[in-house]
């Protein structure tokens, strides 16, 4: 006749902390991803994070205080950066952070660079009245 034994000790505490890690890494797996593109309903071409590559994945949010435009550029990884909308034509500025922006208009499109993030905005030409 056998007589069933109980399992030892060592062993239950093996399986517990086996089972404990199996479960810290599925919970924890998932979450750690950012997303592909960021949250929002405009987005604009963006090479940011260490892309050299433009793809439309920054959300644009607008906002307005005292006749002020501000933008605020929101990265797929959850970052972002704030510009001031300049009235006087010269385009954008870095509204918080002490790496100005870098500007250029090409192909009806504002480029700027800001350290090594790099944005395309659509842009509106005004006319101006010669008169």
């Amino acid at each position: 006749m056998r007589v069933a034994t109980a399992p030892s000790f060592p062993r239950k505490l093996g399986q517990c902390v086996g089972l404990l890690l199996l479960l810290l890494l599925v919970g924890c797996s998932s979450h750690d991803e950012a997303p592909s593109v960021a949250a929002g309903d405009e987005h604009i071409a963006c090479a940011v994070g260490g892309s050299v590559k433009l793809a439309e994945v920054c959300s644009v949010e607008r906002s307005e205080k005292d006749g002020q435009l501000t933008l605020v550029v929101h990265h797929p990884d959850g970052a972002f950066r704030r510009f001031s909308v300049m009235t006087d034509g010269t385009g954008l500025a870095v509204a918080d952070g002490a790496e100005p922006a870098r500007t250029t208009l090409a192909d009806g499109k504002l480029d700027v660079s800001v350290a090594a993030d790099r944005y395309l905005f659509p842009v509106t030409a005004k006319v101006h009245d010669a008169r």
